[in-house]
């Protein structure tokens, strides 16, 4: 069972009973499972010679690449726990994860789509006193690195940690065990300030064996991963899961509708998850007749309503045999619910499946007592899934998890008599863009800085391409007279592009209830929620 393993084990597992199969694909970088595994020793061994340990925190900051890969194999083997950093961030926004995490090494690119990331760390002006190396890796599709003053380049970083046996390493991953925390993701609540969620390698592993082994993802599998490795649906629903089954790993540092079919055809990929914009884009692009998409076999989607048509669609003019939706929170490993194969497409667009195994989903009150099918109520999940607790937050997790382990979600939904949840509306104000959470508290406390910003409300708003968007209402600030463009440039210059409201709109005030709480339902139904 893998859930009794590491992830560093079953990297060592994969290598001695797959040696020569070809586990990532990665441009002119392609690796057999053994060399994956010799790669990811050779960074543990550069990780333990910078003075990380088990239990230590490793930041990524990179795109979706073979780094990323071996990087975080590394630290998995060594006991070490990995911190992934979104790519779109800004420098505060990643010294605040690389701050909270106390992360001792941080490993990442330099140019990448233009974002120098040492330079924007270094600039955002925040002490950190944990991070003592800084490790610069190649970008995607380059063999060499140039590494800015202060940091480490990747090579030299891997030549460092030749002075450290390999029977060191053994002893070192020997002392690891599957309930070890091998990763920590950041979320963020309505408070809009970052939860630090925990997960261990045996949740990890077992979560997405079985997701594996219910969306069919097999051993030869050409998986195209374009949902990123800082995210679990790129990281452990991508990677991780094709490393269980033996399937090959096709990183894709962003999304590019033209490389992605380009791709589809050239390594003939079988596997595509990714949000419904994804397949939206391809079906809508003029180039897609002409393209090869026969290969394809497989989607998996979520994170947004999902029209049926969109469901028939994928199956019919993009060649999906299977298509399915699921449902998940970073609190719960990533997955709790997941469609399974031969459901219908009304069920896939309008459900987000039944509980995978092991895991309990419920549909409860306000009291917490459960709902008859069909009742909306707030979704509760329980099972080995759910976070131990929040990082150092022990009042947030008690507001979260009960004492008989229900996770409460914030999520409205209604479950049938099969035991399918639709998610019908977000308690938390959440809204999802292109698939990325956007939390309106977190926005709404950077873009009151801007000094003409008196008040502002964002709400979530339906977008065709994005699923949805968001839209900012602003109370400027007496003798101020701020423009859209004004407020638009400011936001992109200090948040990820996700986050920074597509519309902003200037009003007299904002509409309150009579104890001073801003009504959110009016806010979304003038910006055509």
């Amino acid at each position: 069972m893998s859930g009794s393993l590491t992830i560093g084990e079953l990297l060592e597992r994969a290598a001695r009973e797959r040696p020569d199969d070809i586990a990532v694909a990665d441009g002119d970088t392609v690796l057999t499972t053994a060399q994956l595994r010799d790669r990811a020793h050779a960074a543990a061994r550069a990780l333990v010679a910078c003075g990380v340990a088990k239990g230590t925190a490793v930041g990524i900051w990179a795109p979706n690449g073979w780094p990323w890969m071996v990087a975080a194999l590394g630290a998995h083997t060594l006991g070490a726990i990995i911190v992934p950093i979104n790519t779109r961030y800004k420098g505060p926004e990643a010294a605040h994860v690389l701050e909270r995490s106390r992360a001792r090494v941080l490993v990442t690119v330099d140019g990448f789509l233009g974002a120098r990331y040492p330079a924007m760390l270094r600039d955002a002006g925040t002490t950190l006193p944990a991070l003592e190396t800084i490790v610069v890796a190649p970008n995607p599709g380059a063999s060499t690195v140039d590494a800015p003053a202060g940091t480490v380049a990747w090579d030299a970083f891997l030549a460092a940690g030749e002075r450290v046996a390999p029977a060191e390493l053994a002893r070192l991953a020997a002392a690891v065990t599957a309930d070890d925390v091998g990763d920590i993701m950041f979320t963020s609540g309505t408070t809009g300030r970052a939860k630090a969620v925990p997960a261990t390698h045996a949740q990890s592993l077992r979560v997405f064996a079985d997701w594996g082994a219910l969306v069919g993802l097999r051993r030869g599998d050409r998986y195209l991963v374009v949902a990123p490795f800082f995210h679990t649906f790129g990281y452990k629903a991508g990677w991780l899961a094709a490393l269980q089954v033996g399937a090959v790993v096709h990183p894709q540092p962003q999304f590019d509708v033209e490389q992605v079919m380009a791709r589809i055809a050239a390594d003939r990929i079988t596997v595509l998850p990714g949000p419904p914009t994804l397949y939206q884009s391809l079906l809508d692009h003029p180039a897609r007749a002409a393209a090869d998409l026969s290969s394809l076999r497989l989607a998996v989607t979520g994170a947004a309503c999902v029209p049926v048509e969109l469901v028939r669609r994928m199956r019919s003019d993009l060649g999906f045999d299977t298509v399915l939706t699921g449902y998940g929170l970073t609190e719960t490993t990533g997955c709790a619910t997941l469609c399974r194969d031969g459901d219908d497409a009304e069920t896939v667009a309008n459900t987000s499946g039944r509980a995978m195994p092991g895991i309990e989903v419920a549909i409860v009150d306000d009291t917490g007592q459960p709902l008859p099918a069909g009742a909306p109520g707030e979704v509760v999940v329980r099972g080995y899934n759910v976070m131990r607790g929040y990082v150092d937050d022990a009042a947030a997790t008690a507001e979260t998890i009960d004492r008989a382990g229900w996770l409460r979600t914030g999520d409205i939904g209604v479950m049938d008599e099969r035991g399918y949840l639709k998610i019908t509306d977000r308690k938390k104000d959440m809204f999802i863009v292109g698939g990325f959470n956007a939390y309106p508290a977190e926005i709404e406390a950077v873009l009151v800085q801007h000094p003409a910003i008196g008040q502002v409300a964002v709400v979530g708003a339906p977008d065709e391409r994005l699923g949805e968007i968001g839209v900012a209402f602003v109370v400027a600030r007496p003798a101020t007279t701020p423009s859209e463009a004004e407020l638009l440039a400011w936001a992109r210059d200090r948040m990820a592009n996700f986050k920074v409201p597509r519309r902003f709109h200037i009003v007299d005030a904002l509409p309150l209830n009579a104890s001073g709480k801003v009504l959110k339902h009016e806010l979304r139904a003038r910006a055509g929620r």
